[in-house]
């Protein structure tokens, strides 16, 4: 086999079915390397660790450079850049390219240590403020556009939403379901498992159901979007594993950033971060899509709860008790 035959062995033409025709921009191979590694086997993530590390070595190696750079074969190479989002090893030297110009253009590393238990207050928040920053562009630089858009279509149109999750991710739930409940639509958050089933039972075509779950693994997640996607509902999928059980259940996958844990920092705090940002994409397109009922119903509420915000009168004085 030729270098030019193997270089663009795995392109388009040969992509699997379900691989978008576009590759991913060159911003969104770090944060794709970081959500799909754990998920890879021990010599895919030689490779993705190495094109994430040195974008601009890789970008000059051949598909047979690099496999010598990693110690493995050519065929785990084209593996690696197609399950990354790139119909071929030319797309992903591309991505490279492009990715090594960013960097020499002064962004900063794309890595900062673990807190320590003796870190000073100052550089806990500093840590903490950069994680949070690469959380997010991360997440949006890997959200697929085309399925957020179905996914907003869908929930402005539903006659019901269920949205389920547990532990962190149920309080996420409990965000998208109150913010979609303030303007007009009906939407149920379920972190009992029984409960969510049960309610998942009555769901029908026009209803959407909705797991949110890092891990995509949740069984107390899974179920009840598979009776909802068994129901004849749409189905959205919120989570880290884009091949996680729950995808096999969901009409449409919005993957969120898969940020590095330690000790003191759990995948809890990392990931809330991340759905946060996905659940306020959802909010703010359907508020666009339904902007003639849900300007109106936000102003009312706003209205109702106004006068909890309003300091009493004749209390001009401040008391301790």
């Amino acid at each position: 086999m030729t270098h030019e035959v193997k270089e663009i062995f795995g392109s388009a033409a040969t992509a699997p079915s379900g691989l978008g025709v576009t590759p991913p921009a060159p911003a969104a191979l770090a944060a794709k390397v970081r959500t799909l590694a754990p998920t890879m086997t021990r010599s895919m993530q030689r490779v993705a660790e190495a094109v994430a590390a040195d974008p601009a070595g890789c970008a000059a190696l051949t598909v047979t450079g690099l496999a010598e750079l990693t110690g493995t074969s050519e065929a785990t190479v084209v593996r690696t850049a197609r399950l990354l989002g790139y119909p071929g090893y030319r797309d992903l030297r591309l991505a490279l390219a492009g990715l090594a110009a960013q960097q020499q253009s002064g962004r900063s590393p794309a890595v900062t240590a673990d807190i320590a238990v003796d870190d000073p207050l100052a550089d806990v928040v500093a840590k903490l403020a950069y994680d949070e920053q690469q959380t997010l562009a991360d997440t949006a630089a890997g959200l697929d556009i085309a399925q957020l858009s179905a996914a907003v279509g869908a929930l402005a149109a539903a006659r019901r939403i269920d949205i389920y999750g547990v532990g962190a991710s149920g309080l996420v739930a409990q965000d998208l379901t109150q913010k979609l409940l303030r303007i007009g639509l009906i939407a149920h958050a379920h972190s009992d498992p029984h409960l969510a089933v049960t309610n998942a039972v009555q769901l029908r075509a026009k209803d959407v159901a909705v797991a949110i779950t890092h891990s995509g693994s949740t069984g107390d997640v899974i179920e009840p979007l598979r009776v909802a996607f068994e129901r004849g509902a749409t189905t959205v999928a919120i989570t880290g594993r884009p091949d996680g059980p729950v995808t096999q259940y969901a009409d449409h996958i919005l993957t969120t950033s898969t940020a590095r844990e330690s000790e003191l920092r759990p995948a809890a705090m990392s990931s809330r971060t991340s759905q946060l940002l996905v659940v306020d994409c959802l909010f703010i397109g359907v508020a666009q899509k339904t902007y003639e009922t849900a300007a109106p119903a936000l102003s009312a509420s706003y209205e109702a709860l106004a006068h909890r915000h309003t300091p009493r009168s004749g209390n001009n004085t401040t008391s301790r008790r």
